[in-house]
């Protein structure tokens, strides 16, 4: 398969949705780590989404924390945690602490590395008399967290979590390979819940995705990859 993907916003995404064996979340946890990076200047998206409700059950939108390879950025590597509320509207922060040559609020400044495990969190916190939602990154070689900011959603739980890739480089540019392992969720009385497998879902050629994305186990995670034969196909359950 050649040429760039032919959806609305000219990417190609594949998820894994995370089977969990209770709903109302206060915190959960992945970790990234990029096999084989990009070589391309082009932006590719790798990031744990969480979907936010109220407590009478009522959808709050969601927001998604993640690594990038992003050329607007120094050394094309970035860091974003931003999301939008149940109508599309671009939910509010506090400013992070981090640089961002892009001025952008969202995507921040941010050095990764190849071949390095990252440890993405986001959990609920108290600040200043409300309610927010924290998203981190842990350098799991030095043990080093950086807060990349708040977020500030009406939701008070997570209610569903999803890893996925975000591709807007050529569906036949040289592969790419991630890895995501260790997921983990948590109650708000601390119990970690069983995450029980993960639900594979491509953007279909037919939506304008690349028909040539894989997600497969290795026996350490999953593996999601660009521009390779298709091993797992859509609708199957990878479990943990």
């Amino acid at each position: 398969m050649s040429g760039f993907p032919t959806s609305s916003n000219r990417a190609s995404s594949f998820h894994l949705n995370w089977h969990l064996s209770q709903a109302a979340i206060q915190a959960v946890s992945v970790t990234l780590e990029i096999l084989v990076e990009p070589t391309v200047d082009r932006l590719y998206f790798w990031a744990l989404q969480t979907d936010f409700a109220k407590g009478d059950g009522s959808r709050a939108g969601g927001a998604h924390l993640g690594l990038q390879w992003h050329p607007g950025h120094p050394g094309s590597t970035a860091v974003n945690w931003g999301g939008y509320d149940q109508q599309g509207k671009i939910l509010s922060g506090s400013e992070s602490e981090l640089a961002s040559k892009m001025a952008n609020p969202h995507t921040r400044d941010f050095l990764w590395r190849a071949a390095v495990p990252y440890r993405l969190k986001v959990e609920r916190i108290s600040r200043k008399g409300h309610s927010a939602w924290q998203g981190t990154v842990t350098d799991l070689s030095t043990e080093v967290t950086t807060v990349v900011r708040d977020l500030y959603s009406p939701g008070d739980h997570i209610c569903g979590v999803t890893m996925w890739s975000e591709v807007f480089a050529r569906c036949d540019d040289p592969s790419v390979a991630i890895r995501w392992s260790d997921a983990e969720a948590e109650s708000f009385d601390g119990t970690r819940l069983q995450v029980t497998g993960f639900g594979v879902n491509y953007q279909s050629y037919q939506d304008g995705g690349c028909a040539n994305t894989d997600s497969s186990g290795d026996g350490v995670g999953i593996v999601q990859r660009t521009a390779v034969h298709r091993l797992t196909k859509q609708g199957q359950v990878i479990s943990r």
